[in-house]
């Protein structure tokens, strides 16, 4: 079979710390990354669960909304309702009613 090769760029720190944790697996990272392919391409799927922390994503999205809470407050329009929004915006995009 054919070789070909892969270069990827990573954090020193953790390069040292994936090495040292690979040869505790009695394998070294090009191993390790033929292992992980294999597996993606076997499962057709990252084989393990990715996510943003929901804390993260909760915080986040009750700040903006506050945020624009405050600014609809400023702006003294934060009682209009979905009429009236859909006015300003028809006004916004084009210049009248």
């Amino acid at each position: 079979m054919a070789q070909a090769t892969f270069s990827i760029r990573m954090d020193e720190n953790l390069k040292r710390q994936f090495d040292a944790l690979c040869a505790d697996f009695g394998m070294n990272a090009t191993t390790a990354f033929n292992v992980f392919a294999r597996a993606v391409v076997r499962e057709r799927k990252i084989p393990f669960e990715i996510h943003a922390s929901e804390d993260i994503t909760r915080v986040s999205g009750m700040q903006a909304f506050l945020a624009l809470r405050a600014e609809a407050k400023q702006n003294g329009v934060q009682d209009l309702s979905l009429d009236e929004i859909n006015q300003e915006i028809r006004q916004a995009r084009y210049g009248g009613e």
